[in-house]
């Protein structure tokens, strides 16, 4: 690995950890996560965050695993209201998938099998899975973050105590967007303006709802964008990380890996339009397929919940509903 590609990740982990420890506003009922990094097979380090074992165990061995991953262009910091909610009763780490957040942005490496080893490497690097004869774990997911873990899931069924899919892993993304990877890509631009500033972009990152904005969500918003000297913003997410990463997500087999997993599964879908909207027939008729496919092959059981009039961001605008919901898959695991 060439040596300023080591000095970028260590400034931007510097710069990440300083924004951090000076976020204001952020809830605290667990302390702050600790940055940690993990270094794959490739050579290259991925970044996760860690909030702990829960109170009462002197070891995160004996408490349930979440592992929690984030969806395109996002990073492990949006996952942060769910994890303060459940860090009292689960060990919980967020992790920043390749190319994202701190996670390093090699090449290569993008389609979500290997992202998805990435993820089972943070695992074993906690003492989790079978790979090491340690307890499985559960795993969720928004957006592609959902689409890496069914393919965990599908990867280690026996690592894998329960799989949650959080708006998005149902759905073939060529049906459900109507695109082409070229043309999902460059519906993606923002409008100039919003990237002018920090403060141009993290008042339009506010204003899709300012009671659900908090010091988590500054944070999260922060550290999917640098700051540029000249006071403009860019995406963390490099231009060769992301054009890869979404024809991942385009060649990601929705039915085929759902269909057959062994593990109990759970989805919550957002359904920001009516129940007459074409595109919410069409996510829910695809679910139901799945579902019904699942059930015909004497799968573990599914289990759907529906959010009618929210966006695609849950963990930001129904944490409390999604930190629940993911409760009832974690109890299982507690001792």
């Amino acid at each position: 690995m060439a040596a300023g590609c080591l000095a970028t990740f260590a400034e931007r982990h510097d710069a990440y950890a300083s924004q951090m420890a000076s976020a204001d506003g952020v809830p605290d009922p667990c302390g702050e996560p600790e940055s940690l990094v993990v270094t794959v097979d490739t050579g290259d380090r991925i970044h996760y965050l860690e909030w702990g074992a829960p109170p009462g165990h002197h070891s995160g061995a004996a408490a349930p695993g979440l592992v929690l991953l984030h969806g395109l262009s996002a990073t492990a910091w949006t996952w942060a209201p769910i994890a303060r909610r459940l860090c009292a009763r689960a060990r919980v780490l967020a992790i920043d998938l390749r190319g994202h957040g701190l996670s390093e942005a090699p090449q290569g490496g993008y389609e979500l099998t290997s992202q998805a080893y990435d993820v089972l490497t943070v695992a074993v690097a906690n003492g989790w899975g079978t790979d090491v004869g340690g307890p499985p774990f559960m795993v969720a997911g928004h957006g592609l973050g959902a689409m890496v873990a069914s393919v965990v899931a599908s990867l280690q069924p026996g690592s894998v105590s329960g799989l949650a899919l959080v708006d998005a892993g149902w759905e073939e993304m060529a049906e459900v967007t109507g695109a082409t990877p070229e043309e999902f890509l460059r519906g993606l631009g923002e409008p100039p303006e919003i990237m002018g500033s920090m403060a141009a972009y993290l008042a339009d990152r506010r204003d899709y709802d300012p009671q659900t904005w908090d010091g988590d969500q500054e944070v999260a918003a922060r550290a999917a964008v640098d700051e540029k000297p000249a006071g403009h913003v860019a995406p963390v997410l490099r231009p060769h990380a992301q054009r890869r990463t979404i024809a991942a997500m385009f060649d990601y087999p929705a039915r085929e890996t759902l269909s057959s997993l062994r593990v109990p599964l759970l989805v919550l879908s957002a359904e920001a339009g009516s129940a007459d909207d074409p595109q919410v027939r069409d996510r829910r008729f695809a679910l139901e397929e799945i579902v019904e496919a699942r059930r015909a092959a004497g799968m573990p059981p599914t289990t759907v919940t529906r959010f009618p009039g929210v966006g695609h961001n849950l963990m930001r605008y129904r944490a409390d509903a999604v930190a629940e919901a993911l409760d009832l898959l974690l109890a299982h695991q507690r001792p």
